[in-house]
């Protein structure tokens, strides 16, 4: 009389099969892993880069509305229209850049007020501030905004009338006009340095 062989896999087969199974688990896991990381840093990547392009054009199209119009300081002091500092104090007026430009237009083309602003880093991140008058008010305080982070170094150089870059302005000849041009370092924290020039009208 035959015998008949029970059908199924054995222990053998199984094991081999989750050993498989478990292998192209951890394969199929790691590469989903990878492709997820890549495009969480090429977010990254791509956020930072719009921001640092909406940064330079910003300034672009502000140095481009310079004004040579001096203001007074919240304790009375008059200030040049153009001031530029290596580095600014913990003083919540206190920037490494401040000029004076055009407002601009409305939507209907009325021409605005002129508006003071500055730059400075702090902490790491890159601040834009905007005082409400030109000529402010004791104890008045600026409007304060992150326009960048991750920044370790803001460096500024203004270009004079004798084309020599000064690290500071006004600069200790005197010269109180708005330099000719402005070049702007960053440094960023992950090593990355960029540098633009802007002309001055």
């Amino acid at each position: 009389m035959k015998k008949h062989r029970n059908s199924g896999f054995t222990l053998i087969e199984l094991l081999v099969a989750l050993f498989v199974f478990a292998i192209l688990s951890v394969t199929a896991y790691r590469g989903l892993n990878a492709v997820t990381e890549t495009r969480a840093h090429l977010d990254q990547e791509t956020r930072k880069w719009q921001a640092l392009e909406r940064f330079f054009a910003r300034l672009d199209g502000e140095t481009a509305q310079v004004l040579a119009r001096p203001v007074r300081s919240a304790n009375g002091i008059q200030v040049a229209a153009w001031i530029g500092s290596p580095s600014s104090t913990e003083s919540i007026e206190d920037v490494q850049l401040a000029f004076t430009r055009h407002g601009g237009f409305d939507a209907s083309g009325t021409p605005l007020p002129p508006q003071r602003i500055g730059y400075r880093l702090r902490e790491g991140r890159l601040e834009m501030l905007r005082w409400h008058a030109l000529d402010s008010a004791p104890h008045s305080a600026p409007s304060v905004d992150v326009v960048l982070e991750g920044i370790q170094e803001f460096k500024l150089r203004y270009l004079g009338n004798s084309m020599i870059w000064e690290t500071q302005w006004p600069p200790k000849t005197g010269a109180s006009a708005p330099p000719k041009a402005v070049e702007v370092t960053l440094l960023l924290k992950n090593g990355e340095k960029l540098t633009r020039i802007f002309s001055l009208s």
